[in-house]
């Protein structure tokens, strides 16, 4: 990166001259560069922040590339409901954010795996994201799966690209919508792309990805009127999205529970809830969806494994409330 001095920056002093030729670079990073002597001024290193530099005088800034930072182990509580030498299945709890992010680089469920696996993890899958081939919501509970060698890696990552279209895996949700499906089950195939304006959201759109998401009606449930307010509904993924669940919900008109993102305008709907289902729902403070069933194929031995969790207990009081207005 060069800079030529205009002369008129109102300081002559080397750092004040590039903060205002460089305001992606903050002042702090700006003195640690100088004084790393990644500043050359006329082709001279120049470590002083403070030195004066004139009208014309070409200054080179070599910006190293930003390495990506290690996640690290920290001794963070799991909920391990299966563990061999090649994967690790565990229900996630409410909150916890999988990998490292912008606004979450400590605290996730990888630097929790670090610490529980050690050096079993390292290069699978990348430095942010080892042995993760897929991923829950940070207010998503339910079933995960993580690899813990690069052939468990490599075979789950072609079941889970599979969905089960060829093969057994099947991943399971229980999944709290407003209103009740018109039939008792269906499929949802819709393609799914980022929103045109809101970046952070998904959205149902011609060109988007396929998106194959199949519901059943579990349990329906009624208002302080009698009529069904809301359901209970158990989805399987064909495909695997990023919010497909959510997403297809609302598209169909059923969106979920506590979902701030996709059903914000449902919030009236909670006025038709019983005071125990309001009080419970209030609670909850999070969308209404649980990853409960995993089948896979055990990457090494090709056993065909199954797992089921049960309902955590911020849905099952939702749940029980619901049924008590029946």
């Amino acid at each position: 990166m060069e800079v030529i001095v205009a002369g008129d920056e109102g300081s002559a002093r080397l750092d004040r001259v590039l903060a205002q030729h460089t305001p992606e670079l903050s002042r702090s990073r700006l003195k640690a560069l100088i004084l790393a002597g990644s500043v050359t001024v006329k082709g001279a290193s120049v470590r002083d922040p403070a030195y004066h530099v004139a009208k014309g005088d070409t200054i080179t800034i070599d910006v190293p590339e930003a390495a990506p930072a290690e996640p690290q182990g920290e001794d963070i509580a799991l909920d391990i409901v299966f563990e061999d030498d090649d994967i690790i299945v565990i229900d996630k709890p409410r909150g916890l954010v999988v990998h490292p992010a912008a606004g979450h680089a400590t605290g996730t469920l990888v630097n929790a795996l670090i610490a529980h696996c050690g050096s079993s993890l390292s290069g699978i899958g990348g430095v942010k994201r080892p042995g993760i081939v897929h991923r829950l919501d940070k207010d998503t509970t339910g079933l995960m799966v993580v690899a813990k060698n690069d052939q468990a890696h490599q075979s789950l990552t072609t079941q889970f690209a599979d969905h089960g279209r060829t093969g057994p895996m099947q991943r399971g949700y229980m999944a709290f919508a407003w209103g009740v499906p018109n039939r008792p089950h269906g499929t949802i195939d819709a393609p799914i792309d980022r929103h045109p304006h809101a970046r952070e959201k998904m959205a149902v759109r011609q060109g988007g990805r396929k998106a194959i998401t199949h519901f059943e009606v579990r349990q329906s449930f009624a208002g302080r009127d009698g009529k069904p307010v809301a359901s209970l509904l158990a989805c399987q993924l064909e495909t695997g999205r990023t919010h497909q669940i959510r997403v297809h919900l609302a598209h169909l008109g059923h969106p979920l529970l506590g979902d701030a993102v996709y059903g914000s305008h449902f919030k009236t709907k909670a006025g038709h809830l019983g005071p125990e289902a309001q009080a419970a729902l209030t609670a909850l403070d999070r969308q209404a969806l649980h990853a409960y069933l995993l089948v896979l194929e055990h990457p090494r031995t090709g056993e065909l494994l199954h797992w089921e969790a049960p309902l955590p207990e911020d849905l099952l009081l939702l749940q029980r409330a619901l049924e008590a207005a029946l």
